[in-house]
């Protein structure tokens, strides 16, 4: 069984994160999302409401597991016999950072990761940016899959 990783906070879930993971979905048996908490940031988003977000969004890949993890990424792979991790690049700034990461990673566990190119289209997106222009009342329904700009929409709304 081939597993892969694919690691955010998704505060909430973009269509950018959607598109990485279904490519993931198809060259991985099995996908893991793994929604990180960080309890020194305060999310938009309880981790209960974006794992369901999320899993409501790749139910129909199948193959897709979602599920919170608090702490090393490789922890995580290691307990769960999981031995890649798939990230999407947006931009060269992405890769600096995320190379470290990665060579961190491989030399913690092992733990290889593959870079996934973004798809054009999404190469400007970030939850921060969805929510900040969703805030000021700026159309991001085409960023979002719809049940998460319902979400996004009624919890501005409530604050």
């Amino acid at each position: 069984m081939r597993r892969a990783v694919c690691p955010g906070s998704f505060d909430p879930i973009t269509n950018g994160h959607l598109d990485i993971i279904a490519r993931a979905s198809k060259l991985y048996d099995e996908v893991y999302v793994a929604v990180m908490i960080n309890k020194s940031k305060k999310g938009l988003f309880a981790i209960d409401e974006r794992i369901d977000l999320i899993r409501q969004v790749t139910a129909e890949f199948g193959n897709v597991r979602v599920e919170a993890f608090h702490g090393l990424l490789v922890d995580f792979c290691k307990q769960r016999d999981i031995p890649a991790i798939v990230k999407g690049l947006r931009a060269v700034s992405d890769f600096d950072y995320e190379l470290q990461m990665a060579q961190m990673n491989n030399g913690l566990s092992g733990v290889e990761t593959l870079f996934v190119p973004t798809n054009p289209t999404y190469s400007f997106l970030s939850s921060s940016l969805v929510k900040e222009v969703a805030t000021w009342g700026g159309d991001v329904s085409h960023l979002l899959p719809d049940v998460v700009t319902e979400a996004l929409l009624q919890r501005l709304r409530e604050k």
